[in-house]
């Protein structure tokens, strides 16, 4: 009968390891999905829509196979189609039967000069690109409202043999139980095997009978048993040793063969973890109407990379043609000023490199159409932060920075989540303390009146680290003129509003951070016809003007950088000073009147 279960356990064994191992073969579903893509190969473009990236659950693995460079890009839909425009392309959307197909969308934006779209590389408006020879593949996990953009150089025909492929989330989660169970119920047929083997030996083993005794002739029993023992209790001791050893090298193969059907892929085993009960997380309230952020933080910080490689290139060749690539605005003339001075001043000081790398702080702009534009908090090695406001004319312009300064230590920011953006407020906005496009001259008129001026009460004195900076050197530089010029000439000082627009974004306290510009204007003129101002070892104003004396005067203008928090009509709070910085603009000779 031990034999019987011996054998039952075999058959049963080999059934579970037989069905296991058809799990992961014959019977093996596929892990798959793929919708292969074609087109005619005639335009330069073809847009993969995100429905069709969608249309099954999983990642998509998109393949494309082409003869020469193959590029392929993602984005949202709607910036991508803003983006192919000028030019036609093939669209390849879901059919009616849940399949691709392809149609050719014409151009739809008038083009002057150059296209465009001439390259696809590089465009700030990608979340991410790739570029390789002969064919290319990548997995991506987009949503329905992204969009892949294949092209070859956007010149010659994009490749036109494509596909997409989605995991099928076929599993066999029994196949690891039915092959361990099967080696289990191998060991267990083993062990009966071993078993009745031992029976039947003991069962069968020599029965002699002895001789009958006389009283005469006694024999001793004990005697006679131990050298039976002596004969025959060894070697039986010995075979069953061996029986022993091969049974458990049998034992160690069958295990090891089985460890490699098994293997260790969690598709092989039942899904055995209990469900787990996502916390709540903070919902956000998105205001109806508003537009998806302009940027994701991983684009930004590509693009800020982007913007300081060009700029410190431009720095290096003194070169304002390569920094207005990057750089408009009061960034831009900044710098323009810093290269004339460099040219005609070699010993002369650089400006600060453009940062780059993690931000502390990000705020995009929700908007769908152009221009748009994103905040960004930078902090370099030693913990000092610089906030830029970059921005973009149209979807094929690069983001360029308009605004940039230094952050004031303790300044905090109550920034909308990235993922949500922020609304631009109008200039002229009613709803803030001061509408964005009257905040300059305000407080150009707090810089030159101080406590006097009508607008010193709306600003923060207390946490204002510029105007007493402005207001010391503007003492100091009295200071030294009256020394010796006092009496043949006079200084004045007049600050106004920049002529840059105003850059501003709302924050969830219905207030804005607001970027706006000062020039400050500081004036010598002789007050005697026989007098004449000479600069002395001012080398700057020598370098930008061009002379070293005049008998009209100097005048030399600085543009002043600064971001506001400006709250909300009605608020208790005091406009605040955020960040500053200060350059010089340019330096002239005063006209004579």
């Amino acid at each position: 009968m031990r034999f019987v279960w011996a054998i039952i356990a075999f058959v049963l064994a080999t059934v579970m390891i037989g069905a296991g191992i058809a799990q992961r073969t014959i019977l093996e579903a596929p892990t798959t999905e793929t919708a292969k893509i074609s087109t005619d190969g005639a335009e330069p473009y073809v847009l993969i829509d995100g429905a069709v990236l969608a249309s099954h659950p999983g990642a998509q693995t998109v393949r494309i196979d082409g003869t020469g460079q193959v590029f392929a890009a993602y984005g949202r839909t709607q910036d991508v189609t803003a983006w192919l425009a000028p030019t036609p392309y093939v669209h390849v959307t879901l059919g009616k039967d849940g399949e691709p197909t392809s149609k050719t969308v014409p151009a739809s934006a008038p083009v002057e000069g150059a296209s465009p779209t001439a390259s696809p590389a590089g465009s700030d408006l990608w979340l991410d690109e790739f570029q390789q020879d002969g064919s290319l593949a990548t997995t991506l996990r987009l949503p329905e409202d992204m969009s892949v953009l294949v092209a070859s150089d956007g010149s010659a025909a994009a490749p036109s043999a494509m596909s997409v492929s989605w995991p099928t989330g076929a599993t066999t989660p029994w196949a690891g139980p039915l092959l361990a169970g099967g080696i289990a119920m191998a060991v267990v047929g083993l062990v009966l095997y071993i078993l009745a083997l031992r029976h039947v030996r003991r069962s069968r083993g020599p029965r002699r009978k002895g001789l009958p005794l006389t009283q005469t002739q006694p024999i001793d029993l004990a005697v006679e048993e131990a050298e039976k023992g002596v004969i025959t209790a060894a070697p039986t001791r010995r075979r069953l040793t061996i029986g022993r050893r091969r049974s458990v090298v049998a034992l160690s193969a069958l295990v090891a063969g089985g460890i490699a059907l098994t293997g260790c892929s969690p598709e092989a085993w039942p899904d055995l973890q209990p469900g787990t009960t996502p916390s709540p997380t903070p919902s956000v309230i998105v205001p109806e109407g508003q537009g998806a952020p302009a940027v994701t933080q991983t684009q930004a910080e590509r693009i800020l990379t982007r913007i300081s490689e060009q700029v410190q290139a431009a720095d290096k060749a003194n070169d304002p043609k390569v920094a207005a690539a990057r750089l408009t605005g009061p960034a831009l003339v900044e710098r323009e000023t810093n290269y004339r001075l460099r040219t005609a001043l070699p010993k002369a000081e650089a400006l600060p490199a453009i940062p780059s790398g993690d931000m502390t702080a990000f705020l995009p702009q929700a908007q769908n159409d152009w221009p748009r534009m994103f905040l960004a908090v930078v902090e370099d090695a030693d913990g000092v932060g610089t906030v830029l406001t970059a921005t973009q004319e149209n979807p094929w312009a690069e983001y360029k920075v308009a605004y940039i300064s230094s952050l004031r230590a303790d300044a905090s920011m109550n920034l909308a989540a990235k993922y949500v953006g922020a609304v631009a407020v109008e200039p002229n906005s009613p709803f803030l303390l001061m509408p964005p496009k009257d905040l300059a001259a305000a407080y150009a008129d707090v810089l030159d009146k101080g406590a006097k001026s009508e607008f010193a009460g709306m600003f923060d004195e207390k946490s204002d680290t510029f105007r007493p900076l402005v207001a010391e050197n503007r003492a100091t530089l009295l200071k030294n003129f009256n020394e010796t010029g006092e009496k043949t000439g006079r200084v004045s000082f007049l600050a106004e509003p920049g002529p840059s627009e105003p850059l501003s974004l709302v924050t969830l306290d219905s207030g804005a951070i607001v970027a706006v510009t000062v020039t400050e204007n500081e004036t010598i003129v002789p007050t005697d016809e026989d007098a004449v101002i000479k600069l002395g070892d001012n080398v700057v104003v020598k370098a930008l003007s061009g002379v070293s004396q005049s008998s009209t005067g100097f005048r030399t203008r600085y543009t002043d950088q600064l971001y506001f928090f400006v709250p909300a009509q009605g608020s208790n709070d005091k406009i605040q000073l955020l960040a500053s910085r200060s350059n010089v603009l340019d330096a002239k000779v005063v006209e004579k009147e």
